[in-house]
């Protein structure tokens, strides 16, 4: 899996930085998804989740990264990372 805050340690060689920002334009591009794209996504992720619980939206983490798949090899496939506070009383 692509390592995203990878991309912003001083640790990490230049050419390994590139490499990953390179993957991750790949990815992005592969699947046509723009920062637009991904941004809308989140949003109506965050509306249709915190209909059933209270989510943190401030540690929300939603990313494109590459998986592997047996029947179809190396596929884009969407990442999210929601903490919950508590669920919802539904009504």
């Amino acid at each position: 899996m692509l390592d995203i805050f990878g991309l912003f340690s001083k640790k990490s060689p230049s050419k390994d930085v590139a490499k990953d920002r390179l993957k991750l334009v790949l990815i992005h591009d592969r699947v046509n998804c723009s920062t637009q794209l991904l941004e809308m996504l989140k949003v109506d992720i965050i509306r249709v989740i915190s209909n059933y619980m209270e989510i943190d939206e401030e540690e929300l983490d939603i990313q494109i990264s590459q998986a592997t798949s047996e029947i179809n090899g190396s596929v884009p496939m969407l990442c999210a990372n929601i903490p919950i506070k508590s669920m919802r009383k539904i009504q």
